[in-house]
């Protein structure tokens, strides 16, 4: 069998310890199978780019942070626009996938990835998939891997921020990652003991946001903590289409600290770590996360299993369809027992 393997999106900590993982269960269970990466992701299988793998470039990566195949972003939405030529994407990955004499491709990606795998499967390409993103928000899995590792790294920034702002008794604004939806904020803000959480799901009331400042400072503590993660609104400008909402080139943190600034005789700070959370050694979960991930997909290959994506089901690694996972987002839900749990604890969410 001749299997080619790509990492897809942006990056994120695990990609090196799946791919690991697929490889070594390939290795062990298929024999004279040939091992191939495409580089950068569908970038590569659009040019017609791959150079075969031996076993040794898989070994000693399990802890190695970044993806060692390289990543990129190819909106799905782009796949059907036409080269000079006349030639679509998804043509051109369909004739070098031939060409190239596959027997299947593994796919490492998050949702945009998902789109474009399950496209590709519907096209006669056999596919099998792991959910990747730190954003924790592929539909069809409790969790994704990369997210373990980003809530650690945001949730270390939390750490280090409090012993700063109790010493000024400043009001610090941490902006995360999540553009869409809050899993990292919601869980660093609550493992590293956030006053106030603000995510996308929820938008929040500027007043609210002040009640708990004011509070904290009338009982004598003088410093706050406002996780919000990059995606998330106020009222008012999730009320807003949005080709209406005067953000300009500010963040969710900068504007939020911008507007404390002026109601506030306190001094307030944005910090945001950005690319920080996406960077560095998975977590021992994570590596655990990809590497059961990885032997699950090298055994559904093993066994001519094709359209579907690894999940974690509970405590099981299962196999989903991909068109049950393709256009969903796994967004916070507002029953969430997070939630709930969040406010239990005094944690505000902006309302």
């Amino acid at each position: 069998m001749r299997i080619g393997l790509m990492t897809s999106g942006g990056d994120c900590q695990g990609l090196n310890a799946a791919l690991r993982g697929v490889a070594k269960t390939l290795l062990t269970l298929v024999p004279d199978v040939e091992l191939y990466g495409i580089p950068d992701g569908y970038r590569g299988l659009i040019e017609g780019i791959w150079h075969k793998m031996g076993p040794m470039e898989f070994s000693g990566i399990l802890r190695q942070g970044g993806t060692i195949l390289g990543a990129s972003r190819q909106p799905f939405k782009k796949m059907r626009e036409t080269n000079g030529e006349g030639t679509d994407k998804l043509s051109m990955m369909l004739e070098n996938y031939r060409s190239g004499c596959f027997d299947a491709l593994v796919v490492l990606g998050g949702n945009g990835t998902h789109k474009t795998a399950h496209l590709l499967s519907q096209n006669a390409v056999n596919v099998v998939t792991l959910p990747k993103t730190i954003d924790n928000d592929v539909y069809g899995t409790d969790i994704t891997f990369g997210f373990d590792s980003a809530v650690d790294k945001a949730t270390s920034v939390i750490d280090a921020i409090h012993t700063t702002a109790a010493s000024h008794g400043r009001v610090f604004v941490i902006e995360l990652m999540g553009h869409k939806v809050g899993w990292i904020t919601l869980c660093a803000g609550i493992a590293g003991g956030a006053d106030v959480i603000l995510i996308p799901e929820i938008p929040y009331d500027i007043d609210r946001v002040l009640e708990v400042i004011d509070k904290r400072n009338r009982n004598g503590k003088y410093f706050s903590i406002v996780a919000i993660a990059e995606g998330a609104l106020t009222k008012e400008e999730a009320a807003t289409p949005n080709n209406g909402r005067k953000t300009g080139v500010s963040t969710a943190g900068s504007r939020l600290a911008g507007i404390l600034s002026e109601k506030l005789d306190q001094d307030v700070r944005a910090v945001v770590p950005g690319h920080f959370q996406r960077g560095g050694e998975p977590t021992p979960a994570d590596r655990l996360l990809c590497s059961r991930f990885g032997a699950k997909a090298g055994e559904l290959i093993s066994k001519g299993i094709f359209g579907y994506m690894t999940a974690l089901r509970g405590t099981e690694i299962t196999a989903v369809p991909l068109h049950e996972v393709a256009g969903k987002l796994r967004s916070i839900p507002s029953d969430s027992e997070m939630l709930h749990q969040a406010e239990l604890l005094d944690i505000s969410m902006g309302v």
